[in-house]
């Protein structure tokens, strides 16, 4: 079941001009330390003198009582800053949203035998993984794996795949589990810092929560059979003095390239993971397809399924009801043309289903170029000068920040893909006119 409708896409303004995510109209940061609160002194007044012809001090002022916190007026409650004009909301201090300090060190929290723990309201909806390493800090993702694909870990008495979400009231079964070392910049073998050097390189975006790499196309994010380099695994050389280690936040294709979010708290884990399962993340990707779209604006709506076979697996328009199928939606629009050979088109998937764009893509006849698991056009062949890789880039995120705010970042085309575009002529810069299709 499909269905493609023309749907305009709201056009810029007057001008051109966009406002940006999260931009507030009139708003002025405040100057830091502007108004600083105190006691005044009183001094002599002048004209009054004593019996000695001395001047006599004005009275001391009294020092007020303090006074409840609650009973105060708000601008006089500690951290509380209001910025620009009146009206303008409170800009909440970091302190105030960070996670409690662990009372007791990671390694005393593991278990040293068999243990049964029930999922809470909170980790309702987790993955497995997940869920372990939330609960305890510090499990590299190879542990994990291990005690998964052997079986030790149970979920109501059942194997689980690490990819299996938990619910309320579930009991898991937990082996005893074993803490791996943090390691320090310091004690970093060569190996090791060669790797924080390449994920220095790939990022776009840093601060004390958040971390945006641009991931190169053809290097997996997680592991899996007969893959033993992947993001996570990099990921390891980036574990703090608790032993924990940043957190992947989503996921894109091993063959797509560009923005990856990851969480380098637990505290920016949870508010970025309801971020993306509240759908207030947007993400928009740049790809080359095959012919031209028509209508140039659209929405694809369908049904995905997977297919799995011993060598591989792939996802399957399907009907409604179908087993294992679920709803995907992405709006497309035309950026630019080269001829009636290929198209470039900014893609925002509102769902986030396994390979949905390039599913949908290949639905609607328009295949994105290089793509090894859905381009089946006859008699299609590739420009001379092209290379034979997926020309898909997950080019831009927008999300807003754990801490208050908005990150917005955008990644640059691969160099597979910059060939290509200055190849066919295609300007890189030019308006995308996806950022304003409808989130839903």
């Amino acid at each position: 079941m499909s269905r493609r409708t023309k749907k305009p896409l709201a056009k810029r303004g007057p001008g051109g001009d966009r406002p940006k995510a999260g931009a507030k109209a009139g708003a002025r940061p405040a100057k830091a330390g502007s108004a600083k609160p105190g006691a005044f002194k009183a001094g002599p007044v002048r004209g009054n003198r004593g019996e000695d012809g001395r001047p006599v001090s004005a009275r001391p002022v009294r020092k007020r009582a303090e006074r409840p916190a609650a009973e105060r007026p708000s601008s006089e409650r500690a951290g509380e800053r209001f910025a620009g004009r009146s009206g303008a909301a409170p800009r909440p201090r970091p302190e105030a949203f960070a996670p409690e300090p662990d009372k007791a060190k990671p390694d005393a929290l593991l278990p040293t035998k068999v243990e049964t723990v029930t999922v809470t309201d909170d980790e309702n909806g987790m993955r497995v993984d997940r869920f372990l390493e939330a609960r305890f800090p510090g499990l590299s993702f190879s542990h994990i794996q291990r005690i998964v694909r052997k079986g030790e870990l149970r979920v109501n008495g059942k194997r689980a795949d690490s990819k299996d979400r938990l619910e309320e009231g579930q009991s898991v079964r937990i082996p005893p589990l074993k803490l791996d070392a943090p390691k320090l910049p310091g004690h970093l073998s060569e190996a090791e810092q060669k790797t924080l050097a390449q994920l220095k390189e790939m990022t776009l975006f840093e601060d004390a929560d958040v971390l945006v790499l641009n991931k190169p196309a053809g290097l997996a994010v997680q592991g899996g059979s007969g893959t033993t380099r992947h993001i996570d695994q990099m990921l390891e050389v980036l574990r703090d003095a608790k032993g924990q280690k940043p957190r992947l936040v989503h996921r894109i294709d091993k063959e797509t390239a560009g923005c990856l979010l990851v969480a380098k708290t637990r505290f920016a884990a949870t508010a970025l993971t309801g971020s993306f399962r509240h759908r207030s993340a947007r993400k928009i990707y740049w790809a080359l397809v095959a012919g031209v779209p028509k209508p140039k604006q659209g929405r694809i709506s369908t049904y995905l399924a997977k297919d799995e076979s011993e060598e591989d697996s792939i996802m399957r328009v399907a009907k409604h009801g179908d087993d294992g199928a679920s709803h995907a939606v992405t709006y497309y629009a035309v950026v630019e043309t080269s001829g009636q050979k290929l198209a470039w088109v900014s893609l925002k998937p509102v769902t986030g289903r396994t390979h949905q764009l390039r599913a949908h893509m290949a639905h609607i006849g328009h295949a994105i170029v290089g793509d090894p698991k859905y381009f089946n056009i006859e008699n299609w062949q590739l420009p001379g000068g092209l290379q034979n890789r997926l020309h898909l880039l997950a080019r831009r995120i927008v999300i807003p920040h754990p801490r208050g705010g908005v990150i917005d970042v955008s990644a640059p085309l691969p160099p597979h893909m910059l060939q290509s575009w200055n190849l066919l002529g295609l300007e890189h810069d030019r308006f995308d006119p996806i950022e304003h299709a409808p989130e839903e």
